[in-house]
């Protein structure tokens, strides 16, 4: 079995055949899909998503750091009232994001910190993501450093010293398609990754693994991500799917409680 950690299979790239899309990727072995929130808008969306396959989408809750905006406290009180609702599988996706807009930093580090804080009080996992952002954003994890703070750094393309930095932090990598882009210089910090410290990721719809890129990505190419760790670390496919799929159970235990 392997397992998706990181999905946004409710968007609307997907409404037209979400059906066939969760079927092609449980053939290809995929069968649990774990869904990050993005904000109010995608809500409802996400939710019937879950609704609809309850023993295989499970549903994050947060705030991505890319809406960010003037109205962020509004958005914290929504997620704030469904956190005290029911159950979610983590808090995310949330972060810091520098690359495109620079208008709401101060307000990305506010509302990082207060997510923090939640995943602390409802003890589940903490979903980051970062973009021209990594140092910064593993600073602010540094400061609420405990043994109950744990979560993944999604879409991890960073350096060894990164990565090492994370791992200490008890917090796992999140590794997708960009593992199999040519010039990104992930396969050489894999080389070196022990892989119990990392877990599976499509992003989908979004950064699609070779020989795919360009196009839509799905779950089902959670597979091809797989094989090529399995060759990159010179071991089998199966030992991969074994230890991945083992890391993203201990760090979801709750979804089972």
């Amino acid at each position: 079995m392997l397992i998706d950690t990181h999905c946004h299979l409710y968007l609307e790239e997907f409404k037209k055949d979400i059906d066939e899309v969760i079927l092609h990727a449980q053939k290809n072995e995929v069968q649990q899909f774990f869904l990050p929130a993005i904000n109010s808008e995608t809500t409802e969306a996400l939710l019937k998503l879950e609704e609809k396959f309850p023993n295989h989408c499970f549903a994050m809750m947060g705030l991505h750091p890319c809406y960010v905006k003037e109205n962020f406290q509004d958005e914290l009180d929504f997620v704030a009232s469904w956190l005290k609702k029911r159950k979610f599988a983590a808090i995310g996706e949330c972060g810091l994001d520098f690359y495109w807009d620079k208008t709401f930093i101060k307000e990305q580090y506010i509302v990082l910190e207060k997510q923090i804080e939640w995943a602390l009080e409802y003890n589940i996992p903490l979903i980051l993501h970062t973009r021209s952002a990594t140092q910064e954003t593993i600073d602010v994890i540094k400061k609420y450093k405990t043994e109950n703070l744990k979560g993944i750094f999604h879409c991890f393309g960073g350096s060894m010293e990164e990565a090492n930095q994370i791992i200490e932090l008890g917090f796992y990598l999140g590794i997708g398609g960009v593992i199999t882009y040519k010039n990104a210089g992930l396969d050489i910090v894999m080389k070196e990754l022990d892989l119990k410290h990392i877990v599976l990721e499509t992003d989908a719809p979004y950064l699609s693994p070779v020989p795919f890129r360009g196009k839509r990505n799905e779950s089902k190419y959670l597979l091809t991500i797989a094989e090529k760790i399995a060759t990159i670390k010179n071991c089998s496919l199966e030992e991969i799917k074994s230890i991945t799929t083992n890391n993203a159970n201990k760090l979801f235990h709750s979804i089972n409680e």
